[in-house]
């Protein structure tokens, strides 16, 4: 059945399957949080729609074993697509009832057979998270202002809004930026704003790209799960990826030349920051100059793909990485 998300604060827990999509992923996590903070004693585990896929005796066991001290569980499904409809179905007929599933989803078409299965029956919940208007971000900005005691003009306050594109965990992640600046500065001025809401180095980015090249799923999935990215980050995704690809393939030569890996680092040019070396060897032993030239060749492809229709995208370039994360890669150093 269809619910709007302001219905969700009289949550029913004979509706334990849920499905939320959309563009507005703060929203969707500020719900998500909502009913986490309203069940405590229950587990919650987060997955991806490819882990599911790969594994899904792992999902199912999870969905239908309990236990007798961790028998009440929070199930959050990220990226959820048609993919999964079969899963849900047979889920939906053992009619189980001491878990909470919750599917977070892109934008999902009125022909997607997943959102038309939580639409039209009765057992399930479907809620559309649409881009926040501005007068909504507004408010949220003006109170959080308020709290803080920091005074921004509405001029900025607008151009805050305006490049967070209607999405509500994006503004508040700029707000923070703007809290942990104002310390001692009571007034933030257009220039300010600038500065802290355009920063070249996306670190959530960066630090997504150098956990998947040295193989660390684990890592690699809670970035994905914990931060808001959207299908116009793909492109961005794309380039920092890409830029690292072609730097650790400049070492990797490198390295093949001389068999030397601390030569290899602390002659390279630009200098590595000595934060990043020990990092950046593990990736230089996790790909030959081969395969790293292959991974570029792919990627790019990816890039055509995705600029020729973002719909998508954003999965795209996930399900991307996480196969790159979880791969093998026969390197005899």
């Amino acid at each position: 059945m269809i619910k709007k998300s302001f219905e969700l604060k009289n949550f029913n827990q004979n509706f334990n399957i849920l499905l939320f999509y959309g563009k507005n992923e703060g929203a969707k996590k500020e719900e998500i949080f909502k009913i986490i903070s309203s069940n405590k004693s229950k587990t919650v585990t987060n997955y991806d729609e490819k882990q599911i896929l790969e594994n899904s005796e792992n999902f199912y066991q999870n969905i239908f074993s309990g236990s007798l001290f961790d028998n009440e569980k929070i199930i959050i499904i990220n990226r959820a697509t048609d993919k999964l409809l079969h899963f849900i179905d047979e889920i939906v007929k053992k009619n189980v009832t001491d878990i909470i599933l919750i599917l977070n989803s892109e934008i999902l078409e009125k022909k997607s057979k997943l959102r038309s299965l939580f639409e039209k029956e009765k057992k399930l919940v479907c809620v559309a998270f649409y881009p926040d208007n501005p007068e909504t971000l507004s408010r949220i900005t003006q109170k959080f202002l308020r709290e803080i005691k920091v005074t921004v003009s509405q001029s900025n306050i607008n151009l805050l809004i305006n490049r967070c594109n209607g999405d509500r965990g994006i503004l508040r992640n700029e707000l923070k930026k703007i809290k942990y600046f104002a310390s001692g500065n009571r007034k933030i001025t257009t220039e300010n704003i600038l500065k802290l809401t355009n920063l070249i180095e996306n670190f959530s980015i960066s630090e997504l790209i150098d956990y998947c090249l040295v193989k660390n799923k684990k890592k690699t999935i809670n970035i994905l799960n914990e931060n808001n990215f959207s299908d116009e980050d793909c492109i961005l995704i794309i380039r920092v990826f890409l830029n690292k690809l072609k730097r650790i393939l400049k070492l990797a030569q490198e390295y093949e030349n001389n068999n030397d890996l601390d030569k290899t680092l602390s002659t390279a040019k630009p200098p590595i920051f000595w934060k990043d070396k020990d990092i950046t060897k593990l990736q230089i032993k996790k790909w030959k100059p081969n395969q790293i030239n292959s991974l570029i060749f792919e990627l790019s492809e990816i890039e055509l793909q995705i600029k020729r229709s973002y719909v998508n995208s954003i999965n795209i370039i996930s399900n991307f990485i996480l196969e790159k994360a979880t791969s093998e890669v026969s390197n005899n150093f």
